[in-house]
């Protein structure tokens, strides 16, 4: 074995600045958590659309050796959030634009707070002002405009334009962004110089949280300073699911990390290497149909659920569930969809610690709501909740509403970690699912897996249809047999966005095996060795 093998890096993201700013860490000697929340601040000034500091984020981090640890970084319902509070307001459901859609805390800056404290307990930290460099170079010199986020623009042009804020920062010139214009931030250029300089905290408890207060006072939202001050961001012990491959990590509730295990724990138990293409694809998508009625049914704030959803990973009810699917014919659908727009990315450092990590604002650009002074974009995931009496998510205050994010990771039976995960809401479970199959049981490479022609049951972004939705290039024989079979199929174009960005890295303790960008975003897989030298660059 090389002595460089042991210090190979890694780093993957849906946007290639973002994955050159975590790189950029990691060959300075930065641990995998360093880099992310570098990429993290940094895709968050490229990927306005996708993700913010005035969102949320979840975490899967894997140490040699050790479990993997959970951060559960996802914002709270304001203290007096309720269905009056919006009923006295005129409100027969909860707004999904506008101040009134602005009913949670932000949780990321928290997430990225907790998880460095956990980087911190590993070796000496290299500094906020190095780590949120690349997003401040970004913020405060601007970005290209790619076309995710025209497309994204243009889209949302109508119904965010008169949103307090949007328009000063988003819509420059009166009108949509274009491919190919620059677009630059200051006033979030200015927050995060701020925050490298006062401390991550300083978002919630400091001036920054002053600033917050004050523009949810003006604007009617229900949050205040006190719910933002209340709010910490907090490690939990993650899902597990073992099938034949290895054991397989996710985020337990109020994330879709259960449906994401189920899926994988199903076709497992009911996969035979015999089964033609079309059949394991076929069992995947009632694998889906399975695990999305749990989800569906159960998943919410931790606190407020009567069981423990873990037990739907136990013998019994795994059983019960794959006796339920039949291989010959679709099982009636369908359940109600979830949008949601999300970034996810992954890192390996020089001493084979990995991170899988999710941040978004659930819709496109979130509740529109930007507080101008700080150039900050604000989430809409309250959406997520009910107004309706007794329903699983019912609006509350100080709870966490359901969340499609869920960063995936395994630890394999041949030794190798893998970190994967996708954006795409709805998507997000079966994209994880697609990799897997591909890449673990047809023994594809990672950049085969992730590229491969995708799948989706039910609705995609701005879509009301609940049918499988597959894309252009899917083999004509695999569509005709979902056909016969009862599913009602949708084509959409090849290598679309509505299929999320995904990707992953897998490694062993001696190096970085394999790792993939999707290629449906503007993302970038990079790898390095490390060398010492680099390293006075921060010294």
């Amino acid at each position: 074995m090389k002595q460089n093998e042991m210090k190979q890096l890694a780093f993957t993201a849906s946007h290639f600045q973002a994955s050159e700013a975590g790189m950029q860490i990691l060959q300075n000697g930065g641990t995998a958590i360093e880099a992310m929340v570098a990429a993290a601040a940094a895709i968050a000034v490229a990927y306005p659309h996708m993700n913010s500091l005035g969102g949320d984020g979840f975490w899967l981090i894997h140490e040699p050796g050790k479990q993997p640890v959970a951060i559960n970084a996802a914002g709270v319902s304001a203290a007096q959030a309720s269905a009056t509070w919006y009923q006295e307001r005129g409100h027969a459901q909860i707004p999904s634009r506008g101040s009134a859609a602005a009913l949670t805390v932000a949780g990321t800056v928290s997430g990225w707070q907790l998880a460095l404290e956990i980087s911190e307990k590993w070796q000496s930290g290299i500094g906020l002002e190095n780590i949120l460099h690349s997003a401040m170079h970004l913020a405060r010199n601007g970005i290209i405009v790619t076309e995710s986020l025209a497309a994204a623009s243009r889209k949302t042009v109508h119904e965010l334009r008169q949103v307090e804020g949007f328009s000063a920062r988003y819509l420059p010139n009166g009108d949509v962004l274009n491919v190919g214009e620059t677009l630059r931030n200051e006033p979030l250029a200015d927050l995060l110089q701020h925050l490298s300089i006062a401390g991550l905290d300083d978002f919630y408890r400091g001036k920054t949280a002053d600033c917050i207060a004050a523009a949810f006072a003006k604007t009617g939202s229900s949050l205040t300073r006190s719910d933002l001050a209340a709010y910490r961001a907090r490690q939990v012990e993650p899902l597990s699911a073992t099938t034949s491959k290895g054991t397989f990590y996710n985020l337990p509730l109020p994330t879709q990390g259960i449906a994401s295990l189920l899926i994988l724990a199903l076709f497992d138990r009911c996969f035979d290497p015999s089964l033609d293409d079309s059949t394991q694809l076929h069992l995947l998508v009632e694998a889906t149909k399975q695990a999305f009625r749990v989800r569906n049914a159960e998943a919410q704030d931790a606190s407020v659920a009567s069981k423990d959803i873990s037990r739907w990973l136990q013998e019994p009810a795994l059983q019960k569930m794959a006796a339920e699917i039949d291989l010959n014919h679709a099982a009636p659908w369908p359940n109600p969809a979830i949008p949601g727009d999300t970034i996810w990315m992954a890192a390996r450092d020089k001493e084979g610690r990995m991170v899988s990590f999710i941040q978004s604002i659930y819709w496109e650009f979130g509740s529109g709501l930007v507080i101008p002074e700080l150039g900050l974009l604000w989430n809409n995931r309250g959406v997520s909740f009910s107004l309706e009496s007794g329903a699983t998510n019912e609006l509350k205050g100080n709870i966490q509403p359901f969340h499609t994010l869920n960063p995936a990771l395994a630890h394999l039976n041949d030794g190798r970690v893998l970190a994967y995960g996708t954006m795409g809401g709805e998507g997000q479970p079966q994209t994880q699912a697609a990799i897997i199959w591909r890449h673990l049981y047809q023994q594809q490479s990672l950049r085969e897996a992730v590229a491969a022609p995708r799948w989706l049951l039910g609705r995609t972004w701005g879509d009301n249809s609940h049918n499988l939705k597959t894309e252009a290039d899917m083999p004509e024989h695999i569509l005709s047999s979902l056909q016969q079979r009862g599913h009602e199929i949708q084509p959409i174009p090849a290598c679309s966005e509505l299929m999320g960005h995904a990707g992953a890295i897998s490694a062993t303790e001696q190096g970085v095996v394999d790792l993939a960008t999707d290629p449906r975003s503007d993302g970038a897989a990079l790898t390095d060795f490390f060398s010492a030298s680099l390293t006075e660059s921060f010294n």
